[in-house]
């Protein structure tokens, strides 16, 4: 009979995986330069020094906006602020306002669930659908205003907030639709699964684990639609008059070519300015979980 000796197996050895990840932070390719960091403060600062510069502009008088070169250290004065509630803005910012939230909450109401069948129970040639989105973009607002100003005029409803809340809502959908489904498909299927064996239905499933588990994303997307639809001037300034001015056409109001309005124009851009400031600041955690969800994989 022939005997078989069993070789000895070698062990191989264990990895420190501390060593490893402190080699890793040691290596030199891995460090970053420290100009890498004083380069994007000096983008940062620049841009932010147009911002810094108007809001300081807001605060003098229109003589000592006017100056050439202009002067940082002209006398601080409120004058412009309220000259701009005697000129009544509420009216412009409750407009903006209504047109901004209503029309935001019909993106997030028809994005979700449209996203949630082109990623979680994608639909047959959803990468067409996608595209079909995409396309609705391709097209200038400018190309298409005399059309939706003919239709809006035969419907009688120029001049009416309402009309901007629709057109906001198709403006928006397609960026939301997209922006929505990179954050759904990160939702992992086992949960879903968990919450069909557990009876819950599509409304149950969608409000009670898909909306928490995607708020970053929601709230991500919801400030970038409001923000769209705040800034919006080209529908605005050709579809409305009185009753349902929006914002940007108070600001536009300033502008005359008789006499001086820099400082004027520079206290109502900061105060239009600050309710898109407030919900970037008041949204500013769930907003950058919700920016970077779906882009590593």
């Amino acid at each position: 009979m022939t005997t078989v000796v069993d070789k000895p197996q070698t062990e191989r050895p264990v990895t420190n995986q501390r060593g490893r990840r402190r080699r890793r932070r040691d290596d030199p390719r891995n460090s970053v330069s420290p100009w890498w960091a004083v380069g994007t403060w000096i983008v940062t600062l620049l841009f932010f020094l147009p911002v810094a510069w108007m809001v300081l502009t807001s605060f003098h008088d229109e003589a000592d906006a006017a100056t050439n070169p202009p002067s940082p250290f002209a006398p601080i004065t409120f004058s412009n602020y309220s000259a701009l509630f005697d000129r009544d803005i509420a009216p412009y910012l409750i407009n903006s306002a209504t047109a901004s939230i209503v029309s935001t909450l019909l993106v997030l109401v028809l994005a979700v669930p449209a996203a949630y069948a082109l990623s979680i129970r994608p639909v047959e040639k959803w990468t067409d659908v996608m595209f079909f989105f995409l396309s609705t973009k391709f097209l200038p607002l400018i190309a298409a205003l005399l059309p939706i100003y003919l239709i809006v005029k035969y419907l009688g409803m120029l001049d009416n907030v309402f009309t901007l809340v629709i057109l906001y809502t198709s403006m928006n959908l397609p960026i939301a639709v997209w922006m929505m489904r990179s954050f759904l498909a990160e939702v992992p299927v086992e949960i879903l699964e968990a919450a069909q064996v557990d009876g819950a239905g599509f409304i149950r499933t969608l409000v009670s684990i898909i909306t928490p588990i995607t708020m970053p994303g929601l709230a991500a997307t919801s400030l970038i639609c409001f923000i769209f639809s705040w800034n919006e001037f080209m529908f605005a300034v050709n579809l409305t008059a009185v009753r349902a001015a929006t914002a940007p056409i108070f600001l536009v109001g300033f502008i005359s070519s008789q006499g001086l309005f820099l400082a004027k124009l520079c206290a109502a851009a900061t105060l239009v300015s600050l309710p898109v400031l407030i919900a970037g600041f008041a949204a500013q955690d769930k907003l950058v979980r919700g920016l970077s969800l779906g882009a590593v994989k």
